[in-house]
């Protein structure tokens, strides 16, 4: 972007021929684009741009997460200032989902025993619901 700047400044020196930039050759005067143009080339080979890029994705996503976990209630933006409020936060998170996975599990159990347990056995004689013959 310096390049760019510098350039339209030398560019309207030479056009309204003021200074001693009016007698300049056009090729000095359009140099600052040429090393624009070289600098962005650069830029884009080495991966210079897309590192920012993903850099600037990757705060905007924490940011993101970090403001989603306070609304939820969770002291989220102490973790990452020390090794021991991280571990704990994260203890405390594990042990949350610990409890209700827990209470899951035992649903889940709860319902299949009640499934198994209404299965008719092969020796059972079925009747139609509502059907009072016996």
């Amino acid at each position: 972007m310096f390049f760019i700047v510098v350039g339209v400044g030398l560019l309207l020196l030479k056009v309204f021929e003021f200074g001693p930039t009016g007698l300049w050759p056009w090729w000095a005067v359009l140099a600052p684009f040429g090393l624009a143009f070289l600098w962005w080339w650069f830029a884009d080979m080495s991966g210079w741009t897309k590192r920012r890029e993903m850099d600037r994705m990757e705060e905007r996503k924490t940011k993101r997460r970090r403001t989603a976990m306070e609304r939820l209630g969770l002291d989220y933006h102490k973790v990452g200032k020390s090794k021991a409020r991280t571990d704990k936060f994260y203890a405390q998170r594990q042990r949350e989902i610990d409890k209700v996975e827990g209470k899951r599990t035992e649903q889940r159990e709860k319902n299949r025993e009640s499934i198994l347990g209404s299965r008719f056995s092969a020796d059972q004689s079925r009747t139609p619901p509502g059907d009072t013959k016996s």
